[in-house]
């Protein structure tokens, strides 16, 4: 389903103009009165609006890529939830504060399975992105998801995240209840689970208010989405004392799907319509769910502490092969070196019942000898 587009980025004004013209000839009451419509014309006029936007979107620069994944009309996380996942419940409050509206979080059937749903939505029109902060999370929405992991955990439940944030939210009230402890809490708190984790990046991936959900065993991307450490109005104020270097600060930061990929800080990307996942909603949709999907059927045959050794293993191995070494044989010396002391002690923990049974035995028998 192609939506009738409302909004256009400065660099889509040719297809701005063609798509005006188009819409003029579907209409038979136009301004010159009741006219035929011309198919053979609107047919041709469809078509260069096609290549058009494929011309563009195959060559679009990082910075250009940054406006797409900031698009107004771009699907949100509210919007995966409620076509993606039925019976969704949404839980609220974090137990400690209060409820944090930028973060929808609950949980609902994947295909007639269980899974905990976290999404943070930016809202679609001035109202709703003023409610929920425009994507950006307080202290309450992490330990928001902090609580309901842990209940996903508890219940063998599977963690599905949908990033879309500039990042944290930086205000005085947000520090002071403890933001940057609250985002580590909740980075431990992925690394930590023995379910699977998938977290898909939809817009923007903005800083550690993305990583902070992002701490998954598979992370993946929308085509024209961005995740990076902090805004590229923000890099290029910080490194050229200019923010209008934005396209040197986009591509220095490596923040586009394919530069990640390539970087196998992501693990995969999905692919979106021509012109932008908010050109074609349906298609979208399709895509995300058969992602899912064959996403989730690789962890069905694992058991919990083979998940949590993918995950950690995942996250040890980012920038050996493609960063300050090339020592390419990284990822077979990442699990965890325990020493033989730390070793008996795990056991004895592990077999703690047995032990207390067998030191009563040799107690009684040293009683009864004794006598």
């Amino acid at each position: 389903m192609t939506l009738l587009m409302k909004n256009y980025l400065n660099f889509e004004t040719d297809i701005k103009d063609l798509e005006n013209e188009l819409n003029q000839l579907k209409d038979p009451y136009n301004q010159e009165g009741l006219s035929e419509v011309d198919t053979e014309k609107i047919s041709k006029l469809q078509n260069e609006i096609d290549d058009k936007l494929k011309n563009i979107y195959s060559n679009l620069d990082q910075w250009q890529t940054t406006l797409v994944a900031r698009h107004e009309d771009r699907p949100r996380a509210k919007f995966f939830i409620d076509n993606i996942f039925e019976n969704f419940i949404p839980l609220s409050g974090d137990r400690y504060y209060g409820e944090d509206k930028s973060v929808l979080a609950g949980f609902g059937k994947f295909e007639n399975k269980s899974v905990l749903i976290i999404g943070q939505e930016k809202g679609e029109d001035l109202d709703s992105r003023i409610e929920r902060n425009f994507g950006m999370m307080r202290p309450e929405g992490y330990r928001k998801t902090i609580r309901l992991m842990k209940l996903a955990n508890k219940f063998k439940i599977p963690v599905i995240s949908f990033i879309d944030t500039p990042g944290a939210y930086p205000g005085v009230g947000a520090e002071e209840r403890g933001q940057a402890e609250a985002i580590a809490k909740s980075i431990e708190c992925c690394m930590e689970l023995t379910v699977p984790t998938i977290s898909i990046i939809i817009g923007e991936g903005g800083s550690g208010g993305a990583i902070a959900l992002g701490s998954s065993n598979k992370v993946l991307m929308l085509e024209n989405a961005i995740y990076s450490v902090i805004s590229p109005e923000g890099c290029a104020t910080i490194l050229w004392r200019d923010p209008k270097k934005t396209l040197e600060a986009s591509k220095a930061m490596k923040l586009s799907s394919k530069d990640l990929l390539n970087l196998e800080i992501i693990d995969e990307i999905i692919p979106e319509p021509v012109g932008g996942a908010h050109r074609d909603r349906d298609l979208i949709l399709d895509n995300v769910r058969a992602s899912l999907r064959n996403n989730l059927a690789i962890f069905a045959n694992m058991n919990k502490d083979e998940i949590l050794m993918q995950r950690k293993n995942k996250f040890l191995s980012i920038g050996r092969a493609k960063g300050f070494t090339s020592y390419s044989g990284a990822s077979e010396n990442l699990s965890m070196k325990i020493s033989m002391l730390d070793n008996i002690k795990t056991n004895i923990l592990k077999n703690k019942k047995y032990l207390l049974i067998l030191l009563a035995i040799i107690f009684l028998a040293i009683v009864i000898l004794q006598l």
